[in-house]
């Protein structure tokens, strides 16, 4: 169940005996233990069942934020609007194997694009520590 990865995605399987909701249960509760709040929560699937009628395989966008860190971010550049809030997705795949994706910012990178302050790029780093705190407890069904 180790994260794969992919070229600006980070992704973990979700364990075999942890289902959806368990899965999603165990984020809400990491990220609430962890500071960040949980501000949006998309259930794209139920969205697109109700349009077309049909059932769908769950697709569900967890957005957690950190409000303090990304005003001060966007005080240093508005372009990191664009990261904000961070997304993390659930997803059931066709086989019905759950996982959890969100994309993965080479933070040393854009802070060093950016101009970013040690300070701030510690607190990113940090953020970015936590999600993967939160999908980790997510994938194993962790309270």
């Amino acid at each position: 169940n180790e994260a794969a990865q992919a070229a600006g995605v980070y992704k973990v399987a979700i364990d075999r005996g942890v289902s959806l909701a368990d899965a999603a249960e165990s984020m809400r509760l990491r990220a609430n233990a962890l500071n960040l709040k949980l501000v949006a929560e998309l259930p794209l699937s139920k969205q697109v069942e109700a349009i077309t009628g049909k059932p769908q395989r769950t697709v569900t966008i967890f957005q957690f934020c950190d409000a303090v860190l990304a005003k001060d971010l966007i005080d240093v550049n508005l372009d990191f609007a664009v990261y904000m809030p961070c997304r993390i997705a659930l997803i059931e795949d066709a086989k019905g194997q759950g996982w959890l994706v969100m994309m993965d910012v080479n933070v040393d990178a854009v802070a060093k694009e950016k101009n970013l302050p040690q300070a701030l790029k510690d607190r990113v780093n940090a953020v970015r520590k936590s999600l993967v705190d939160i999908m980790r407890a997510g994938a194993k069904g962790e309270l």
